[in-house]
């Protein structure tokens, strides 16, 4: 699936739920199915600076696709890097840089977070971006 196709899914999902209460559980729930970073990479070097709890991410790539793992100390923020994860893991890195995040203005997930919250929901999407760009080099 393309990442366009993955946002227009998460739309569609989010757009089930009536209240913002629905849409935390959710994104609770999310969080629970995140593909777990392995303990050997819950280290300093894998925090996402700029966000309020712990978020530890790591990428690899598998042949010419880059995949992410992560876990954050938050049940809300880990819902929000599940989410990332989502649309940017087992991608093309070029699709990664390339690729606008609206899905998040439209499912209206910054507006109910709170500021530190959006920030490191911005932090979260420039680290992921950084790791492909870093892939991409790579490959040319």
């Amino acid at each position: 699936m393309s990442i366009e196709d993955i946002q227009n899914e998460i739309i569609d999902e989010f757009s089930m739920f009536d209240d913002w209460e629905d849409r935390y559980q959710y994104m609770i729930d999310l969080g629970k199915t995140l593909p777990l970073i392995e303990e050997k990479y819950k280290t300093e070097d894998h925090i996402i600076k700029g966000c309020q709890s712990k978020v530890w991410v790591h990428a690899n790539m598998d042949a010419d696709k880059v995949n992410f793992t992560a876990d954050s100390d938050a049940i809300i923020t880990k819902g929000i890097i599940a989410i990332l994860i989502r649309v940017f893991s087992n991608q093309h890195p070029k699709d990664i840089i390339d690729a606008d995040t609206n899905f998040i203005d439209e499912i209206g997930l910054k507006e109910h977070l709170s500021p530190t919250r959006a920030n490191g929901l911005v932090s979260m999407i420039k680290q992921l971006k950084m790791y492909a760009i870093a892939y991409q080099t790579q490959l040319n």
